[in-house]
């Protein structure tokens, strides 16, 4: 999924809508098969709405772009240096009764990697401050972390390892999305306070 996320987020328009009309009809499904109640549903009503609307409203406007490939990199870094690091230092479980895998080493290097790729990323690009797009990285990697715990918590309250078996070995769309749903939402609400919605890429840049 990376290279075609890569891919549309790139050229943008509707190639990129509807990349991610199909993520969040496949995320709303899954849904849909794992949880039971009318609540549950509404909710993920809401929950696939954001994948959506969230990478759409970044897109828009002045470093658009950029503040997609930001969200990508911090996602990415976070997970890879995250479980790289946890196997080889090991240490308290960051909480073991939702991921029992995931250790405090593995959140810290995982975050700490992605401040400095998305700092090297953003200097590839311009000019921004150093501080705030470091800051913007870290509060970022540590919702996506929030949102692999809760999609996690979800699982857990219906007794499912995986949202399904779309992607062999991988699970489903879902398990593949849900730190990035998290940054995704909440870069998009920074975004929209400082540039509206037409300059929300700049302003979750910009400082």
């Amino acid at each position: 999924m990376a290279p075609l996320a890569l891919l549309t987020a790139y050229l943008g328009g509707w190639a990129f809508a509807v990349f991610w009309a199909a993520a969040a009809i496949a995320v709303l499904c899954e849904w849909v098969m794992l949880v039971t109640g009318p609540v549950w549903i509404i909710a993920g009503i809401g929950y696939a709405g954001v994948l959506l609307a969230a990478p759409l409203v970044l897109r828009s406007g002045e470093f658009g772009f950029l503040a997609l490939l930001i969200l990508f990199v911090v996602v990415w870094t976070t997970d890879v240096l995250g479980y790289f690091a946890g196997r080889a230092f090991g240490g308290p479980k960051l909480m073991p009764a939702v991921s029992p895998k995931k250790t405090w080493s593995g959140a810290v290097v995982g975050t700490l990697g992605a401040m400095i790729v998305a700092v090297l990323l953003a200097e590839s690009f311009g000019s921004f401050s150093v501080g705030a797009i470091a800051l913007v990285a870290l509060l970022l990697s540590v919702v996506a972390q929030l949102g692999d715990l809760f999609e996690s918590w979800i699982k857990r309250q219906f007794g499912a390892k995986d949202a399904s078996q779309l992607i062999p070995g991988h699970g489903g769309v879902m398990d593949r999305l849900d730190g990035f749903w998290a940054a995704a939402f909440v870069g998009c609400l920074i975004g929209l306070l400082r540039g509206g919605f037409s300059g929300a890429g700049a302003g979750l840049l910009v400082w």
